[in-house]
């Protein structure tokens, strides 16, 4: 006999797991089920370890400029293994404070093992004992995430590359990473191992890294890595890959200038996240998905099948871990308190965690053209920041779309000291909508990173 529940969440991420102790704590009868980690991709492959590791890089990398400060220190050395088991320490005490609040939490039941759809709302779970379990449920939400692609390279698949998750297994620093992906996970342990102590590669198909950023952000981003010693190749596509004597792998690229090869020790390829669906057997349940296996919501997150949601990774778009917290918001919203919440039009910041960041939130300059919006643009080199140039971390630049008719603030991108927090300031001027001229204008404690906005709003042009 099947065992019923008034709810079950597919998936124990940064969006199930409080969904699932929201409908628990309203009385719903409620199941989570893990085929793997319970905490998702951020937790345990994701945010976490990737910031920890970067944490490491970065005292690394300051250590060595150290003379730079008038601080005399001696040679530096890189122990992984410590640095993998400093990050795995981390892991595992998020898992442990996740795993112990879903267990602690009454009406909830978690369940281990994979789970497929044999019907609208029924599902099997093979059980990691081996065992079978049927269950159905009045309400489904699909919360399984998305997992590390791979790219059509000739001989790839007889290759022992490495892949977001496996690379920060590594217990050795490699002698050169050659990189498969100029998006933010490949530029984020691009420039980690190479503080590390590696020569890095990083290979990118299109003719700019960070394809959603603006060329001159996009340029700016580059300089920096190509200052830290990392060589860029734009316009490069990755034709073959094969092992030589000694275990060296030689990458094949065409670029602009003809056929290149390239000799490494270890290959990363951070090119896309296919998402977890095609182990739900969607087409039973009779859900709709995009060629890529994304399930089709609307505004409010359901499905074409109505009592299932899908949020997360899983249903596509922005790829954060704040954004499936905030699909779970809209969920209870909506489900528990008779709301009418939307993800539709909704601020989506994100930050490049690369040293020095790179927060954005908003509309482009390129985006805000095509919306064919009166654009006027302020951009301001990190140089003219006092606090930058007293800390010495003077690298980057700022950037800010503003609509010349009203003064809104249509959207920002601060490659530079702690962008990510400059970006959130300048977000939440957004949120409120205030017009440029009130950053401009306004009074900020010196020496600050925030009063870098009187500056850079002082600089909106027309």
């Amino acid at each position: 006999m099947a065992q019923h529940y008034e709810a079950v969440v597919i998936g124990s991420g940064q969006g199930g797991n409080p969904l699932a102790g929201a409908l628990a704590g309203a009385g719903r009868k409620t199941a989570v089920i893990e085929r793997e980690h319970v905490g998702g991709t951020c937790i345990n492959e994701g945010c976490t370890p990737t910031k920890t590791m970067v944490a490491s890089a970065r005292v690394a990398y300051m250590d060595r400029r150290s003379e730079d400060y008038g601080v005399a220190d001696g040679r530096v050395t890189v122990d992984m293994s410590r640095v993998r088991q400093r990050k795995r320490d981390i892991v595992e005490s998020f898992r442990g404070g996740n795993e112990q609040r879903l267990e602690d939490t009454e009406n909830l039941d978690l369940i281990r093992g994979e789970a497929r759809f044999t019907g609208p709302k029924q599902l099997e779970v093979s059980l990691d004992n081996g065992d079978t379990l049927q269950l159905t449920a009045d309400n489904v939400f699909i919360n399984v995430g998305a997992r590390p692609g791979g790219v059509p390279v000739d001989g790839l698949e007889d290759i022992p590359y490495l892949n977001s998750t496996t690379i920060m297994e590594l217990d050795e620093v490699p002698e050169h990473l050659l990189v498969l992906g100029g998006g933010y996970v490949g530029l984020e342990f691009a420039q980690m191992f190479r503080r590390f102590g590696s020569e890095v590669t990083i290979v990118q198909r299109g003719p700019q890294l960070l394809t959603r950023e603006d060329p001159d952000v996009a340029e700016a981003m580059a300089e920096i890595l190509r200052q830290d010693g990392i060589e860029v190749l734009l316009q490069a596509e990755a034709r073959s890959v094969r092992r030589n004597e000694g275990d060296a792998i030689r990458l094949t690229i065409d670029t602009q200038d003809g056929e290149q090869v390239f000799s490494g020790s270890h290959l990363l390829v951070a090119a896309g996240r296919p998402p977890n669906t095609d182990l739900l057997d969607l087409e039973a349940a009779g859900i709709g998905a995009d060629r890529r296996g994304f399930v089709n919501v609307n505004g409010r997150l359901e499905t074409n099948v109505p009592g299932v949601w899908a949020l997360g990774d899983a249903k596509g778009g922005p790829a954060f871990t704040h954004i499936s917290y905030d699909d779970y918001r809209v969920i209870e919203a909506n489900l528990l308190n008779g709301g009418d919440a939307s993800i539709e039009d909704r601020l989506v910041p994100y930050t490049v965690f690369t040293d020095p960041q790179l927060g954005r939130v908003g509309l482009s300059e390129s985006e805000a053209s095509e919306q064919g919006r009166d654009v006027r643009v302020a951009k301001m080199p990190m140089e003219y920041v006092a606090r930058a140039l007293e800390v010495d971390e003077s690298r980057g630049m700022m950037k800010a779309i503003v609509d010349g008719g009203t003064g809104e603030i249509l959207g920002c991108a601060v490659l530079g000291m702690e962008g990510g927090e400059i970006m959130a300031m300048i977000q939440i001027a957004m949120m409120g909508g205030l017009p440029y001229t009130a950053l401009r204008d306004g009074v900020f404690a010196h020496p600050t990173l925030a009063e870098s906005l009187n500056s850079l709003f002082a600089m909106v042009d027309g």
